[in-house]
């Protein structure tokens, strides 16, 4: 009688079931492909049938990103650990920092030597500067160096700088850079621009600090008042577990505001792309690659931003849009009022936006390489493909 060998075994590790939905889905299906079987460790909210459907379980894990505490991590740990060991996973795929860090240590204690650990960008530690932040950058990289000592890692950046960042060379083999987590340009496909002289920028994201909205605000209230006719949108809502979320207050008092519009959420990004002229994502930084940013590239948009990693990884300035400072409202508000006097520029730089998209920021890329990573991870820890 003859026995088939069991099939490797990965868990993707991440914080929150919707991010998992609306970010990394080609990963799972990049997993699937290749005949793994797959379990994803996340907090449960109302994306998990989502997850399933795909062919994955889903494993709830009992966790809150606002929470930052020894005590709350270490209980991430142990919580993920014990559930490596009963599901005796072959391998982990960790998505973002918390969970690369819990994710990573949790396997050290479970004696799983795969690792795929995906930096997703810095977040709010990168984008804030103050010292308690320097502090925190300080200490991941010495939890990153303590992780990469143990078992087979692969890091997956989304832009060029995030390595060094964390203490690790873009060249150093177990480094990849992808081209975020890609998009589909069969389903976000080229829009004509929206009818009417006025120039109508939208943003797109979750509601925080660090992405900017308040400069986007004051520099369209800015060009407004220089008598440039533009209006701004903002889609998202605002994120709870985030220490520096906007309130739903002030996302309503800009709203007051002439040419200033919170819309809340949105459940087809391309409904927004066919009724704006613009992305505008101002962020402060502590982004990988910002997912709206190539939706809208996609949709043959161009884009507005600050010169940040992963950001300008994309854009590169005056091609597929245009790279302003950080924090710097003045400087973004004489953009837009040139742009509101140059809109063909803006339909040239959406088409190009939309070439860049295709030649290597798809889905079907990014599929391509997570495949070779899994293959080289798992040849490493001697349960081949």
């Amino acid at each position: 009688m003859s026995f088939s060998k069991a099939r490797v075994r990965i868990a993707f590790i991440i914080t929150e079931d919707w991010f998992f939905v609306s970010h990394f889905l080609p990963m799972l299906r990049a997993a699937k492909e290749l005949g793994l079987d797959v379990v994803v460790i996340t907090r449960v909210g109302r994306h998990a049938h989502i997850i399933e459907g795909l062919g994955a379980r889903v494993i709830p894990l009992d966790i809150e990103r606002g929470h930052l505490g020894f005590l709350s991590i270490g209980s991430s740990i142990g919580q993920i650990a014990q559930t490596l060991r009963r599901e005796r996973i072959d391998l982990i795929h960790c998505i973002a920092l918390r969970c690369v860090v819990t994710g990573g240590l949790a396997a050290t204690l479970a004696g799983v030597k795969g690792r795929i650990l995906a930096v997703t960008g810095g977040g709010l530690l990168a984008a804030d500067r103050s010292a308690k932040a320097a502090f925190a950058r300080f200490a991941l990289r010495n939890l990153f160096r303590a992780i990469r000592g143990r078992g087979k890692n692969h890091f997956l950046f989304e832009n060029t700088t995030d390595p060094d960042t964390f203490g690790l060379d873009v060249e150093d083999a177990g480094v990849t850079v992808l081209g975020g987590a890609g998009v589909d340009p069969d389903h976000y496909q080229p829009l004509p621009p929206p009818s009417g002289d006025d120039l109508k920028l939208a943003m797109v994201g979750r509601m925080v600090w660090s992405k900017g909205a308040d400069l986007a605000v004051k520099a369209v209230s800015m060009a407004r008042e220089r008598g440039h006719e533009v209006s701004l949108s903002l889609f998202g809502l605002p994120d709870p577990s985030n220490p520096r979320s906007l309130s739903v207050e002030t996302l309503r008092a800009w709203s007051e505001l002439s040419g200033v519009k919170w819309r809340g959420s949105t459940n087809d990004v391309r409904e927004v792309w066919a009724q704006h002229d613009l992305c505008c994502m101002p962020t402060r930084g502590g982004e990988g690659l910002p997912r709206s940013i190539l939706e809208a590239a996609a949709c043959g948009r161009a884009i507005l931003t600050t010169n940040v990693p992963g950001c300008r990884d994309f854009v590169r300035g005056g091609k597929e849009g245009w790279l302003v400072p950080v924090d710097d409202a003045e400087t973004l508000a004489g953009q837009i009022c040139a742009l509101a006097l140059d809109k063909p520029s803006i339909v040239s730089a959406g088409a190009k936006a939309r070439e860049r998209v295709v030649q290597g920021f798809t889905e079907a890329h990014v599929v391509e390489e997570v495949q070779d990573v899994y293959r080289d991870v798992c040849n490493a820890i001697g349960r081949p493909l």
